[in-house]
């Protein structure tokens, strides 16, 4: 591999507030990520930028990828939020309100949203799709199966440590995916069991995610649960794990995150934020112009924590080099 392992940037490329269920969708976060790219041009960190339907027919941000590419600054990879990326297939009484997940969705629908999305984004960048992660993070073995038909080598849809049974999608439905005993390294994945190492050309890249120690607390935050005022108290003061991503408030532990990984040796670490969240108002975490200066005073500080430690790959230049290590061969 590269001198040094590897710090990810991956990006999840979506329409304003998502968070918000607008039924009226915008994009002009687009005009709000040349900033964040010049910063990470400036450290050398190379950004994955993993696009979305409705973001693939912004031309702000059509043009703002294509110059990426064409300066080989970065990659473009896919993420596919189910319930308005084409063909619509409605799954509820009102899907923009339900957010369903992908794996909601009969086999068929999901094949044609994967074949749709792909088509989409390479026509529109001219690049082969390689790498993705699943909107809302929902994944399965039917969904895997599609990425690898569609030529898709990285997955980086796996939180370790964090369920998300608990987030609905359709109503009926399972929920969200349980990643607590997937595995937090890389593994090429099983597609009979995608939390199990296995021999499919796919190679999953789990997200940064450590537990924040104090286990004593488990039974605490069950009997409290995350809705109640006291479950939200504990939650923002005892997190039970630590992410790569910024929230405003964490930037110490994002730092210690990255000195850890470097001492255990492991051979990347996975930094995730929304588009969105670069613009003010785009999200709850940053609502105010003040909100994202805090948001680039955290960047500057984790990316300088990084330096010297982790050097900026995207998901295709870090799948290309672990592949060579480990022996498999994939096609290009």
């Amino acid at each position: 591999m590269t001198s040094l392992p590897a710090f990810l940037i991956t990006i999840d490329v979506e329409g304003d507030n998502l968070w918000a269920r607008n039924p009226r969708m915008t994009c002009e976060n687009a005009r709000f990520l040349p900033r964040f790219q010049a910063l990470c041009e400036r450290f050398g960190q190379r950004p994955t930028y993993l696009t979305n339907y409705e973001m693939a027919t912004s031309p702000a941000y059509v043009d703002f990828a294509r110059d990426v590419l064409a300066r080989k600054t970065g990659e473009v990879g896919m993420h596919l939020h189910a319930w308005n990326s084409p063909p619509i297939e409605p799954l509820t009484a009102d899907d923009n309100a339900h957010h369903p997940y992908l794996i909601d969705y009969p086999d068929a629908v999901m094949r044609d949203k994967i074949a749709f999305i792909t088509g989409l984004l390479e026509d529109t960048f001219g690049v082969k799709m390689i790498s993705h992660r699943a909107g809302r993070w929902a994944m399965d073995g039917r969904y895997a199966r599609l990425l690898v038909e569609f030529g898709y080598r990285i997955d980086c849809s796996v939180t370790p440590h964090v369920s998300w049974r608990h987030l609905p999608g359709a109503p009926g439905g399972g929920g969200g995916s349980d990643y607590r005993d997937f595995p937090d390294r890389p593994y090429w994945m099983d597609l009979d069991d995608i939390g199990r190492p296995g021999d499919s050309p796919l190679l999953e890249v789990p997200m940064t995610i450590a537990r924040n120690g104090g286990a004593w607390l488990d039974p605490l935050r069950q009997a409290l649960g995350r809705s109640s005022l006291p479950g939200r108290v504990l939650h923002r003061a005892a997190p039970p794990v630590h992410w790569l991503r910024p929230i405003g408030r964490n930037r110490k532990a994002m730092i210690r995150l990255i000195e850890t990984a470097a001492l255990q040796g492991r051979p990347y670490v996975e930094f995730m934020l929304h588009s969105s969240e670069f613009m003010p108002g785009g999200s709850p975490t940053f609502p105010t112009a003040q909100s994202i200066e805090r948001l680039y005073d955290d960047l500057e500080a984790v990316f300088s924590a990084a330096q010297g430690k982790f050097q900026g790959a995207t998901l295709g230049e870090f799948t290309t080099d672990f592949a060579r290590e480990s022996g498999m061969k994939i096609a290009c």
